[in-house]
C-alpha cells in the first residue's frame, strides 16, 4: 500500500494467509485519511495524511494444460542443406495453439516423437508467459483502480485521533475507541456493514438484468 505523508511516497508490501481472508479485508482497499496532532506539533494543530491501501489476491502459479481441441499438430518433411541432412521422413512438427495463435516449429531431431515433445514444452512455456503478462497487466490495473489518485476527496475512511472518532464513508458508520479498532476489533462490524451493502447492490443488479 503507497502511503503519502507530508508530500512523500513511502511502499510498503505486506501478506496475510487465512481461509477466507481476501473477502474480508478487499474491503480495506482505498484512501484512509488520518487526522491527528503529532507529538510534536505545539500549537496543537491537526494534521491530515492519506493512505492509499491496494489488496489483492495472491496469484496463483498458472497450470498449462492443453486439450486436444485446442491444438493443431502437423507434420512435414524437415529440411536441410541437402545430402544426408535432409530427412526423408515427416519428422518435423508445427503445433499450433489455436485459442492464442501461438506456433512453434521443430525438426531438430530425426524423431518426430522427440521434435513434438520438444515442440510441447515450448509451446507450453510461450503460453504460459502470454498468460502471465496478461495476469500482470490486470493485477496492475486492478490495483490502480484501487488505489486512485490517493487524494483526500477519494478517502474511503477517517480515522479522528483527537476526537477518538472512525468514520467509514462508504456505509456512513461512525464508530469510536480508536484504540480498538487499531487492535481490529471494529473491523468486523464495518464489514459486515460494508458485505450487507454489497449484497444489497448485487441484488439490484441482477434484477436490473431481468427489467
Amino acid at each position: 500500500y503507497p502511503l503519502r505523508r507530508q508530500r512523500q511516497m513511502c511502499i510498503r508490501d505486506s501478506s496475510i494467509t487465512g481461509e477466507g481472508v481476501y473477502g474480508i479485508m478487499k474491503f480495506e482497499s482505498g484512501v484512509h485519511r488520518v487526522q491527528r496532532v503529532p507529538v510534536t506539533e505545539t500549537l496543537g494543530r491537526v494534521h491530515t495524511s492519506t493512505m492509499t491501501v491496494a489488496v489483492l489476491p495472491d496469484s496463483e502459479d498458472i497450470n498449462i494444460e492443453f486439450k486436444p481441441t485446442d491444438l493443431r499438430i502437423e507434420t512435414y518433411r524437415a529440411g536441410g542443406r541437402g545430402g544426408q541432412h535432409v530427412n526423408t521422413t515427416d519428422s518435423a512438427i508445427r503445433i499450433t495453439h489455436i485459442p492464442t495463435g501461438i506456433q512453434v516449429a521443430i525438426q531438430d531431431d530425426r524423431s518426430q516423437h522427440r521434435n513434438k515433445a520438444k515442440a510441447l514444452k515450448i509451446l507450453k512455456a510461450r503460453v504460459y508467459e502470454q498468460q502471465r503478462e496478461q495476469l500482470h497487466s490486470k493485477r496492475a490495473k486492478d490495483r490502480q483502480s484501487q488505489v486512485g489518485t490517493g487524494d483526500r476527496s477519494e478517502r474511503i475512511r477517517t480515522y479522528n485521533f483527537p476526537q477518538d472518532r472512525i468514520t467509514d464513508h462508504r456505509v456512513g458508520i461512525t464508530l469510536n475507541n480508536m484504540e480498538s479498532m487499531l487492535r481490529g476489533e471494529k473491523l468486523s462490524e464495518i464489514h459486515e456493514a460494508l458485505q450487507s451493502q454489497k449484497e444489497m447492490e448485487d441484488l439490484k443488479n441482477l434484477q436490473d438484468t431481468f427489467l
